[in-house]
């Protein structure tokens, strides 16, 4: 207890204990509405991609006032504000020991991190931070990773979930996305994942992963998550996992100068197609209003978040959430991988599998009786989790998984299919394996598997 006292007069971050995955989501779920701010580099270039070389003369925001942002969020009954603390040039907007560029050394000389998460607590709201592991500036890229930048990037993280209080939840960008082109190996999910919860174990972690793993099942993410912005849509009528869609209310992330000129996106539509149809099932929304080159938000911007108050009071009964188990944070072991099985339908053959593509299955051909999928570790390996992901209208009835242990095959699951949904998770004791194969008993069509996934959970 003197241990907490003093962490706690110290201004440290005290981590709570005994919250389970589904009361945090919950949680999460329960907060309905926030505002996102991206305001850094890109502010002064026009740009959501800045130079990541722009000088540190160049941010510079006279009239900077947070107090002012949680004002307006406040307005459109908004429960939290998520921070770009850093995007993907590099730019930090907190006092960090990691690098230079940032805001404490920039023109403006201020703590916009610090400033931002005083008035959130001014007001009693939560506080969220989005960051991102791309990073332009320190040459954290696709192709050139090295292990020191692991290093770095927990540097970072540390920083963020150690000086500035409890953090609701870190929605992390740039990373297993087809233009970040930096996979969970590159640099480990689950290190990254296991090293912000020993900090802060009440801290959401979030992916931008949306556009790749499909709606059915958490992979890499305590939260689903869609950015709107780059076309991700939730499935409202059909969506039943805690998740997060953003969106900005002007045409992009960052500032842009027409912005004061042009009317914000609808605000109407922004409450009726987006706010309270997501709420339905279990979506918080997160709108974007970036902030100008002062450091204030535009009046158009502040009157718009205004009308949304006006028309939304955030009084409904949030959604319900679901258990959905732990999240799939380790690496599959199946990935690209060798594959092989029973005669496939036409082109669709077996590595479709194993391609890390959810949009390319395996299919069977229905002239076959006996169906089956395996794929080639390459050697010996420890395997504790299968996850099948099938395709729509393809169902999975009964079938077994087997892994190959010393020459042998060995039954890790025999029965009916867990559930109806595309998403089938399997977690059993660690095996020693160099394959795994998939026997099929029953189906109602042929059989399509867009993914089967080998995972080692530590």
């Amino acid at each position: 207890m003197r241990l907490i006292i003093l962490a706690a007069a110290l201004g440290m971050t005290v981590p709570s204990f005994g919250r389970t995955l589904h009361e945090l989501q919950q949680d999460f779920v329960d907060l309905k509405f926030g505002l996102f701010v991206h305001f850094g580099m890109g502010t002064y270039l026009d740009s959501d991609w800045a130079d990541p070389e722009a000088p540190l003369s160049l941010f510079n925001p006279a009239k900077l006032d947070c107090r002012q942002w949680v004002d307006g969020a406040r307005s459109a009954n908004m429960n939290f504000v998520c921070a770009s603390v850093k995007h993907h040039n590099g730019f930090c907007l907190w006092d960090t020991e990691t690098t230079d560029y940032n805001a404490v050394r920039s023109a403006a000389g201020r703590d916009v991190v610090r400033e931002l998460t005083d008035a959130l607590r001014e007001k009693g709201m939560k506080v969220m931070f989005h960051y991102s592991i791309l990073d332009l500036h320190e040459g954290i890229l696709p192709k050139k990773i090295e292990p020191y930048h692991a290093d770095f990037i927990k540097a970072q993280l540390r920083e963020l979930l150690t000086n500035y209080g409890p953090v609701t939840a870190l929605m992390i960008d740039g990373w297993d996305a087809p233009w970040s082109r930096i996979s969970y190996e590159d640099i480990s999910f689950d290190d990254i994942y296991k090293f912000c919860k020993s900090i802060q174990p009440d801290c959401l972690v979030m992916d931008l992963n949306g556009a790749k793993y499909p709606a059915e099942g958490l992979f890499y993410s305590d939260i689903k998550t869609y950015e709107q912005g780059a076309g991700q849509r939730i499935e409202k009528d059909n969506s039943f996992l805690p998740s997060m869609a953003c969106y900005p209310i002007q045409d992009t992330w960052f500032w842009k100068t027409w912005f004061p000129a042009k009317d914000t996106k609808d605000p109407a539509a922004m409450v009726n197609d987006n706010l309270v149809p997501m709420n339905r099932v279990g979506c918080t929304f997160i709108l974007n209003v970036a902030p100008n080159r002062d450091g204030l938000l535009d009046d158009n911007a502040l009157a718009s978040l205004k009308k949304i108050g006006s028309m939304w009071n955030g009084k409904g009964k949030p959604a319900k959430v679901a258990e959905t188990g732990a999240p799939m944070t380790a690496s599959n072991l199946a990935k690209g991988c060798h594959a092989t099985g029973s005669w496939s339908y036409d082109m669709y053959i077996h590595d479709l599998a194993t391609d890390d593509d959810f949009d390319s299955p395996w299919i069977s051909n229905k002239e076959v009786a006996h169906l089956w999928l395996a794929v080639e570790l390459g050697r010996t390996q420890p395997v504790n989790a299968v996850v099948i992901t099938g395709v729509k209208d393809k169902r999975l009835n009964r079938y077994s998984i087997e892994c190959r242990v010393n020459g042998r095959w060995e039954k890790v699951f025999d029965g009916d299919a867990p559930t109806d949904r595309r998403v089938k998770v399997h977690r059993f004791d660690r095996r020693y394996a160099d394959a795994v194969r998939l026997n099929i008993d029953d189906a109602d069509t042929e059989v399509g598997i867009a993914e089967f996934g080998v995972y080692n959970e530590i």
